[in-house]
C-alpha cells in the first residue's frame, strides 16, 4: 500500500508488481499517478500536459491585441 501524494489516500496495490513508469488513479481524489520509483516506492502526479487550464504567453498576447483593436475602434466612433 501507498499513499496519494495529493490527497493522503490509502491506495492499495500490489507494490512487487509495479513498474517504473506505471500509471495509477487515486480512487479518492482522482488523481491520474504514475510510479516515478520502485525501491523503494514513489509515486507522483501525471505532469499536467493540458493547455485548456494555463494561458501562455501567446494567449495573453492575442487578449491585448484583441482589446486594443476594439479601443481603437470606441476611439474612432467617438470621433
Amino acid at each position: 500500500m501507498v499513499n496519494c501524494p495529493l490527497c493522503d489516500a490509502v491506495i492499495d496495490v500490489e507494490e512487487d508488481e509495479l513498474d517504473e513508469g506505471d500509471s495509477l488513479i487515486c480512487e479518492e481524489c482522482g488523481a491520474n499517478l504514475n510510479v516515478s520509483g520502485v525501491s523503494p516506492l514513489e509515486i507522483a502526479p501525471e505532469a499536467d500536459d493540458d493547455d485548456d487550464d494555463d494561458e501562455t504567453d501567446d494567449d495573453l498576447d492575442e487578449d491585448d491585441d484583441e482589446d486594443d483593436e476594439e479601443d481603437e475602434e470606441e476611439e474612432e466612433d467617438w470621433k
